[in-house]
Formats: C-alpha cells, structure tokens, sequence
C-alpha cells in the first residue's frame, strides 16, 4: 500500500463522489465543502497521479477510461472505509441514528421527538430521511422504521402498528358528505405511489371504485394532503400521515370507519448489531407514541388479530 502515500485521501473522496455523482456541485453537497475546493482536489489528484482522470467540456466533467476502470474500486473502498468509521457508532448508549421515510419523518416523527428527547435527553437522536433501503448490519444506521408486510428475513424486525386508511378533505367540502356513497361527489387525489387500492375503504360499504371522479395526481403521499387541505378534492390517507392535520382541523374525516390496508410499521435492527438500552428506550417510546398519538389503545392490534383467528 506505499503507493497510497503520495496520494491525500481528501482528493481521492473527491475523485470518487465527482464521477459517481456525476457533477462537481453534487460531489460538493456530499462532502459539505464548495464546488471549488472539489475542483482543487480533483486537479490536484490528476497531478499526483500523472494522469486525466476527467475531460473538460463546457463545464462538464467527463470521466476518461482511466477514472472508468477506477470508479468501482474507489467507491468500493470509500464504502468499506464508511462501515469501519461506523462499527464505532455501534453499541453507544448516547447516540441513535434512525432511518425512516421522508413522509413519516415530516408528517409525524417531528411532531413528538421532542417527547423522547424530553424523557431522554441523554440519548441524541439522528433521523436519516430516505426511501432507500438500508442495511443496518453494514451501514452506520442503528434503527429503520419501515412500512411493509414483514418480517424481513435476516435483520431483527419488531412489528409496531398497523397501518389504516380512511379519507379527508378539507373542512368546506365535508359539509357535502351525508353517507360513503356521497364520495363520488368530489375530485379524488390520488397518490402514484401507493400501494393499497380505495376498495380497502370502499368494500366496508358494497362500493366499487367506478363512482369515483378524476383529480390530481402526486408522487408523494404529503403533497395529497396539501391537496387536501387546499380544498383540492378527497383523498385516501393513513394515520400517521394526516393525524395532526386531523387533530388541526386542517382536513376533516367524514367517517369514523379506517380499514387496515395488510401493511404494517415495523422497528428494524440488524442481527448482528448489539442491543443497547438507547435502542430499546427508542423502541419503547415509539410504539407507545405511535398508538397514544392515533388513539388506538397499545396491544389492540394484537388483540384484534387474535379476535379474527378464533
């Protein structure tokens, strides 16, 4: 590895996130310092090196076959080189990365961390908001919480709430609601993302989807609600996403029926890393708020599950 010495890792981080991100400012944002100062290393690197890593074309950077043949043992080692720094994370009793969706996180872990922060102040919370999976045997993330049918084969998995829908809108269309029927009166908001149907709702009441009108349609299940409580139409939302709007009285729920979908929360930790008493404490908290905050009494799921086994 002596060929390493005449080479400052700082430029290589800079090479690698450069050509994976595909842009300066990108590699920038990444490594929290100025477009410049990655331009710098870069450069400086192709000079240590001896060799274009990077061809100049009206600003653009392009990779040259060199940095081609580079890229995969450089990201590799840059990730290699993240899981070590992060197996010193593991198993503190002082810190907790959580990774979680972006719409939860928004629309309901910001409103009561501060409750856990205030029962424990000892305990820093990290909250990474990302759709993409992670693997938190190999990564610096200690807890996911995920929706899903779980469990998730090879990583620890603690079933927390189910998931229940019903549907809003703002407080001026629900003066039109008389009976379920009366949803094919409004525009339905529609999220492109989601993964259960208006029958989960519509079937309680013998209706069929056919009633219902055209609206708009968003990728993200946070900007429906927007919709909603602009006034934009009726749309079909779970708990956790419009329990403050509800308790606001942004959006109104004309009717108290909320079908579960089949999906569930679920607390995630990788098998191979240590239990802490920040992790359960965690834990604890979060289904005890999940169901203090819906109003849904703690063990009712289960209790539910058992009614419909017998």
């Amino acid at each position: 590895m002596k060929n390493l010495n005449r080479i400052h890792l700082a430029g290589l981080r800079a090479v690698e996130a450069t050509g994976r991100l595909g842009s300066l400012k990108a590699a920038a944002e990444e490594l929290g310092v100025t477009a410049g100062a990655v331009s710098q290393q870069v450069q400086k690197t192709e000079a240590q090196l001896g060799v274009q890593l990077f061809e100049r074309r009206n600003r653009l950077l392009v990779p040259t076959p060199r940095l081609l043949a580079m890229q995969p043992h450089l990201t590799s080692a840059m990730t290699s080189l993240a899981t070590a720094i992060a197996t010193t994370e593991r198993g503190r009793e002082d810190a907790l990365t959580i990774s979680v969706a972006p719409v939860f996180a928004g629309k309901w872990l910001v409103w009561h961390l501060k409750s856990f922060n205030k029962a424990h102040p000892g305990i820093r919370v990290r909250v990474e908001a990302t759709v993409d999976l992670v693997d938190p045997d190999t990564s610096d993330v200690d807890l996911c919480i995920r929706v899903g049918r779980g469990p998730y084969p090879g990583l620890k998995s603690e079933r927390l709430l189910s998931q229940r829908v019903f549907p809003v809108c703002s407080p001026a269309l629900a003066e039109q609601f008389r009976e379920p029927a009366d949803i094919g009166k409004l525009p339905v908001i529609r999220d492109r993302g989601q993964v259960y149907s208006w029958r989960t709702w519509l079937d309680l009441f013998g209706l069929d989807e056919a009633i219902l009108q055209d609206g708009p349609t968003f990728s993200d299940g946070s900007l429906c609600l927007d919709a909603a409580i602009a006034g934009q139409g009726v749309f079909l939302a779970w708990e956790t996403l419009a329990v403050y709007a509800v308790q606001a009285g942004q959006v109104v729920a004309p009717f108290p029926q909320r079908p579960a979908t089949g999906l569930s929360y679920w607390l995630i930790s990788g098998r191979s890393a240590p239990g802490t008493k920040a992790k359960k404490a965690f834990g604890d908290w979060l289904k005890e708020e999940l169901h203090r905050s819906i109003g849904r009494a703690e063990g009712a799921d289960a209790m539910a599950s058992r009614a419909l086994e017998s």
